[in-house]
C-alpha cells in the first residue's frame, strides 16, 4: 500500500473516530464536576464546600485555558518524542 494511501485512510479513521460520538449522542454533555457536586449532595446533603475559587473565569475562557493546556502538553510530548528520536538515529549513525 501507497504511503498516500495509507495517510488518508489513516486520517479519515481518526476523523470518524472524532465525529461518530458527536452525532451519535442523544444526551448532553456533562462536565465530571457537575456530576460530582450532584453526588456529593445526594450522599451528604449538609456538606458544604471547603472554599470557594479566587477567580471563576467564564465558560469561554475556562475552555481556552483548557485548550491552551492541551496544546503545550501536546508540544511538550511531541518534543520528547522528536529528542529521543534524534538522540536513537544520532547514535545509530556515530
Amino acid at each position: 500500500m501507497k504511503t498516500g494511501t495509507k495517510n488518508a485512510l489513516i486520517i479519515s479513521a481518526v476523523v470518524l473516530l472524532a465525529a461518530l460520538p458527536l452525532l451519535l449522542v442523544n444526551g448532553e454533555f456533562g462536565g465530571a464536576d457537575g456530576a460530582a457536586e450532584e453526588m456529593i449532595a445526594t450522599l451528604s446533603p449538609s456538606y458544604e464546600p471547603w472554599f470557594t475559587p479566587l477567580v471563576e473565569p467564564p465558560a469561554e475562557t475556562e475552555s481556552m485555558l483548557f485548550a491552551l493546556q492541551a496544546a503545550l502538553g501536546a508540544g511538550f510530548i511531541g518534543y520528547v518524542i522528536g529528542l529521543f528520536k534524534g538522540r536513537a538515529s544520532k547514535t545509530k549513525t556515530q
